[in-house]
């Protein structure tokens, strides 16, 4: 198997150390309480599933958290590294080759056998879709086809020296061969993971039962229900009574109502999660820079994080947090300066010929907070805004497709891949399957494509934080705050670690004690 880098290694392992801690999440113990194996458990999660459960979208996420869905590697975020997952080694064969050996007695949750051929097949299917995934896609992945009984290779287009990070994604999921045999794909007894999908109620939740013949051991829980509750206020409400046992991503707003709640635990672990108040570059008056700077020199970010965060997040300093290894070490948050703004507005040659719109998404319920402070920052410099609330699904067509003004929403830099290289190609390069901000900047583009192709960390991680300049000194977003991951979770819980990446929830080893 490759080894990472020293270097890569305690960078990786030091990631968002806002407070001097890694990035892993805390973990509950077991001490003094028994497991009931014949105990189920209810998850808040802050999102619902799109698209037909297609591996390739958002989807891949929910079925991941619920111990269904598994991937050849994992990234284990609290070592900083990849490790064996459905396959137990790897190699690079050559400089466009990675041969990846299957675990042997790995069984799918229809009784059929994990093959090289199913494997092959699995990814393939994401390789062809017709939106494929930002981290698994023809651009940087050629093909895949089984070598022998135990043994997939996975072809480039060019040298990659990340491929074991890709085949970590979610999105590269593997499902046995009945899960394709429909119009859409179906997961429901398809799987390799401890919990086994056995219905579902569309947008609301779904009831898993345990997988009794799982490869990794005896799975501890009955079951579960994984319900997709948008509403942060309601989560954070819904641990509190024991509606739920685990909620998922507690807004900053509800902190203080569980600080004192009995049964209930808080759990925080740094994140690569930025708010962040995406604006349209491909449209006036974002596509002018000085207009873009002269919004990010009327924005007070400390007062956003001391009263919306209530100093639960500290305000950004671009696109990474400062102490990621790859920022830059030049960046520091910027400060409100209402006059430098309104001198960048008269240089843009901005006229308030119509009120912006900021759409707020409600899976953060703080974000409507938010945006009202930052609608009145921006009035104060003679920029009119008004605020929409919508569900990031429903928002998402008109953004992509460049109908928007600003949209306030946040995104885990390491969810797509756990490499910055994932967020700073689908994210901003000129072609970026998820160019919200609509920008197109060649010298960036030169930048990330000699990262893609750079194998020493430390070079790759230089490369990134230059690329990361790039985009701050354009002000092609503003970005807000560094976030950290918060879930809370009942007493009675055992056994759960908080994965800050927001892929891991229920494992064979979470469990519940009978009182």
């Amino acid at each position: 198997m490759r080894k990472l880098s020293r270097f890569a290694a305690l960078g990786l392992a030091a990631l968002l150390a806002l407070t001097g801690c890694g990035l892993s999440g805390a973990q509950t113990g077991t001490a003094g309480k028994a497991a009931d194996t014949n105990q189920r458990i209810v998850v808040d999660n802050f999102r619902a599933p799109v698209a037909n459960w297609a591996l390739e979208s958002d989807s891949a996420y929910i079925l991941s958290l619920s111990g269904c869905l598994e991937t050849l590697t994992k990234y284990d975020s609290a070592e900083g590294k990849v490790v064996p997952f459905l396959a137990t080694e790897w190699k690079q064969v050559s400089p466009l080759e990675w041969d990846f050996t299957l675990r042997q007695g790995v069984k799918f949750q229809d009784g059929t056998d994990l093959t090289a051929e199913s494997v092959a097949a699995a990814l393939n299917t994401v390789l062809k879709a017709k939106v494929p995934a930002r981290a698994f896609n023809p651009g940087i992945v050629s093909g895949v086809k089984a070598i022998d009984a135990k043994t997939v290779r996975v072809t480039t287009p060019a040298e990659s020296p990340l491929v074991p990070f890709r085949l970590a994604s979610v999105n590269t999921g593997i499902l046995s061969p009945a899960a394709y045999q429909g119009a859409t794909v179906d997961p429901f007894g398809h799987c390799t993971g401890p919990f086994v999908p056995v219905s579902e109620k569309a947008k609301q939740s779904l009831t898993l039962d345990r997988n009794k013949n799982y490869w990794g051991g005896e799975v501890q829980l009955a079951g579960a229900e994984v319900r997709f509750i948008t509403n942060g206020a309601t989560r954070a409400a819904q641990v509190q009574t024991g509606e739920a046992d685990i909620s998922l991503s507690i807004p900053a707003s509800g902190l203080s109502t569980l600080k004192n709640a009995p049964e209930v635990s808080v759990l925080k672990a740094n994140s690569p999660r930025t708010a962040t108040l995406y604006m349209n570059n491909g449209r006036a008056p974002f596509n002018n820079v000085d207009f873009r700077k002269a919004l990010r020199s009327a924005l007070d970010l400390d007062a956003l994080a001391a009263s919306v965060y209530e100093g639960a997040a500290l305000p950004a300093a671009g696109p990474f947090a400062p102490s990621e290894p790859w920022a830059s070490g030049k960046a520091s948050p910027p400060k409100q300066n209402i006059e430098e703004a309104k001198k960048l507005l008269a240089e843009a040659g901005y006229t308030a010929d119509r009120p912006l719109e900021i759409i707020a998404i409600v899976e953060r319920s703080e974000f409507a907070d938010v945006a009202t402070v930052i609608q009145d920052n921006l009035k104060s410099i003679g920029v009119p805004v008004t605020i929409q609330a919508k569900e990031y699904a429903s928002a998402e067509p008109d953004v992509l497709a460049g109908n928007y003004d600003m949209i306030l929403s946040q995104r885990n830099r390491l969810i797509d891949i756990a490499d910055p290289i994932g967020f700073l190609t689908a994210d901003y390069t000129c072609k970026g399957t998820y160019n919200l901000s609509h920008v197109c900047n060649e010298e960036y583009d030169a930048t990330i494509a000699e990262a893609a192709k750079t194998s020493n960390t430390e070079e790759r991680y230089k490369l990134y934080a230059k690329a990361g300049e790039i985009l701050d000194d354009q002000a092609v977003n503003l970005w807000l705050v560094n976030e950290q991951a918060t879930d809370a979770i009942r007493s009675n819980v055992l056994s759960y670690v908080q994965d800050p990446l927001s892929r891991y929830v229920l494992t064979a080893q979470t469990a519940k004690s009978g009182s």
